[in-house]
């Protein structure tokens, strides 16, 4: 909204002084045990919503909805919502929250109490995108096992510590490329979506923070080794990345000379780094995996 917009007049979202009243009612402090930050400016969860490219026809789940901040700003554009959160005080808040700050939409919204790591199914449609500032301890496992477990989500958008949502995003070759950014491409194309200050979040944490999208893959990597095996060859390459692929695999491979046979097979030098590899090689290099 520029400076020149008409003011939109009382809105739903909730601001600073609300998230602190909402907080001390309910006994609440973040804690850095469960990575706890909460979102207090309403035009950056509205930014988040419109960056999401959020449509009216999408079910959204969010993971650590917290006290409700963007849940109610995708509530508002979304067809339904399901927030999954952990935390008994939040879990039990979130549904009154959205009854009484937007009663026309709160049949559009489902709350799972549980842990997302442990999430196994969803009430309602399935969802169709991902939209979530993700609790930074566990951002990396939740959202490649949101990706494996619900594969009809089509788009993401989670906000995520800075250098975290540059290891997703990193291409082949660069400093940071690694197994987050090798496991997020198996299932989607993700790119940087945006910088997020720290003044916007109580508390404010000492770290600045990120949005990273990824949008699925229109059809699955095409190769004949499983997810998991291709993982295998992941984890093994970059378990130590100083190290050549021909030495890296040889726990893999069984051996530094099955390694390079397997190596060679897939057209990967057997002296390159993991860092140099696309997840299409790692698919390469798992198909010729040594028979046990």
């Amino acid at each position: 909204m520029s400076s020149t917009d008409p003011d939109p007049g009382p809105t739903a979202l909730l601001g600073p002084a609300d998230i602190r009243d909402l907080a001390a009612r309910l006994g609440v402090r973040p804690t850095k045990q469960r990575g706890q930050n909460f979102v207090i400016d309403a035009n950056t969860v509205r930014r988040i919503v419109r960056t999401a490219e959020v449509r009216p026809d999408d079910v959204v789940v969010e993971v650590g909805p917290g006290l409700g901040s963007l849940t109610l700003a995708l509530l508002e554009a979304a067809d339904r919502v399901t927030a999954v959160e952990i935390d008994d005080v939040l879990a039990a808040a979130l549904p009154a929250t959205v009854a009484a700050r937007l009663p026309e939409r709160a049949d559009r919204f489902a709350l799972v109490h549980t842990d997302a790591l442990h999430l196994t199914d969803l009430p309602g449609p399935a969802p169709t995108a991902l939209v979530a500032n993700l609790p930074y301890n566990v951002a990396v496992p939740v959202l490649l096992h949101m990706l494996a477990r619900f594969p009809t989500i089509e788009r993401t958008l989670v906000m995520v510590q800075s250098e975290v949502a540059d290891r997703l995003a990193a291409p082949p070759g660069s400093k940071v490329y690694g197994v987050p950014s090798v496991k997020a491409a198996w299932y989607a194309h993700v790119k940087r979506a945006g910088a997020i200050g720290r003044n916007v979040f109580w508390p404010a944490p000492n770290v600045d923070s990120g949005l990273v999208s990824l949008i699925r893959r229109a059809e699955p990597l095409a190769t004949t080794a499983s997810r998991d095996e291709v993982f295998a060859v992941v984890d093994a390459a970059f378990a130590q990345r100083r190290k050549t692929l021909r030495a890296a695999l040889s726990g893999w491979a069984g051996s530094a000379p099955a390694a390079e046979a397997a190596l060679t097979a897939a057209g990967i030098s057997p002296q390159a780094r993991g860092e140099s590899l696309t997840v299409e090689d790692f698919a390469a290099i798992a198909e010729h995996a040594p028979t046990p």
